[in-house]
């Protein structure tokens, strides 16, 4: 300790902003959830009753199922999209630069920006998407006005905002493939299709792992994309777990069930991590 004394002090502030900020209130919450609190006056301890409860609220169950509808519907499709695109860029064209900065630039732009946006442009009356449909002879759709409506505009918004991350992403991990692997399949014969599935995406597996554990807990913490876009309506079609649990703590000011709904929402998402991680470890084993 005495050795090390300057740079204890020089690093003191990180670890003193972060025992404040990060480890203090993951203790509270949990501490919280075992309590009933309103935000004001004295906690009453009720032991286990928060998280009994979350079994008999219906919005916690309909807001997991509607997360686990966002990842089956857009995770696939981004994750699919984002490779075919990390191809592209990892090959020889003019201006690749100027595409790969192209493709990640919707991951820095305001995600409140995006979602107001996406408001105009799926307006029933006059968004510009509705507007080009009726080019196309297609009356227009209710985007947000309906369940799979909003669903489906949610769906566009997360493939959009993530799609050039995961791309960056598997980007990296193409280009740590050896070139001599692709030479020698097109010596061997194999078309650049065949070289995709049977080189590609096997020695991709690992980066797509990443990605899709990634993906899972994105979509669990989906928020400001509903919030602003939807609200988690119509008819709680899109609430999601956070936005519930906003709803919970800052609208209902039941501050200790709204941890016991946090650490519900940890519990599942490792889950679902780690039973990814395993089948997808098991079928490399056995290929």
């Amino acid at each position: 300790m005495k050795k090390n004394k300057s740079g204890l002090i020089f690093t003191s502030p990180f670890y003193i902003l972060f025992l404040t900020f990060m480890v203090y209130p993951i203790l509270f919450s949990f501490y919280l959830s075992f309590n009933k609190w309103n935000g004001v006056g004295e906690m009453e301890w009720v032991g286990l009753a928060n998280y009994i409860n979350l079994f008999r609220d219906d919005l916690v169950w309909k807001s997991m199922f509607n997360a686990l509808f966002f990842f089956f519907t857009y995770v696939p499709v981004m994750l699919f999209l984002a490779l075919v695109l990390a191809v592209f860029l990892n090959s020889n064209i003019k201006g690749r630069g100027f595409f790969r900065a192209a493709v990640y630039l919707p991951n820095i732009t305001s995600l409140v920006a995006v979602a107001f946006t996406f408001q105009l442009l799926l307006d029933k009356n006059y968004g510009l998407l509705n507007m080009f449909l009726s080019y196309l002879g297609i009356s227009s759709i209710n985007w947000l006005g309906t369940p799979l409506g909003a669903r489906l505009s949610i769906d566009m918004l997360m493939i959009w905002r993530w799609l050039g991350y995961n791309t960056i992403i598997l980007l990296a991990g193409l280009q740590s493939i050896p070139e001599e692997m692709y030479e020698a399949a097109i010596i061997d014969g194999a078309s650049k299709v065949q070289s995709f599935f049977r080189i590609t995406v096997p020695l991709m597996k690992p980066v797509l792992l990443f990605t899709l554990v990634l993906s899972t807990i994105g979509t669990f913490r989906m928020f400001t994309e509903v919030f602003i876009l939807t609200g988690g309506g119509p008819a709680n079609s899109t609430l999601t777990p956070v936005v519930h649990l906003y709803n919970t703590g800052f609208n209902w000011f039941k501050f200790g069930y709204a941890s016991s709904i946090t650490y519900l929402i940890i519990l599942i998402t490792l889950i679902l991590s780690m039973v990814q991680m395993k089948l997808l470890n098991e079928k490399e084993v056995k290929s």
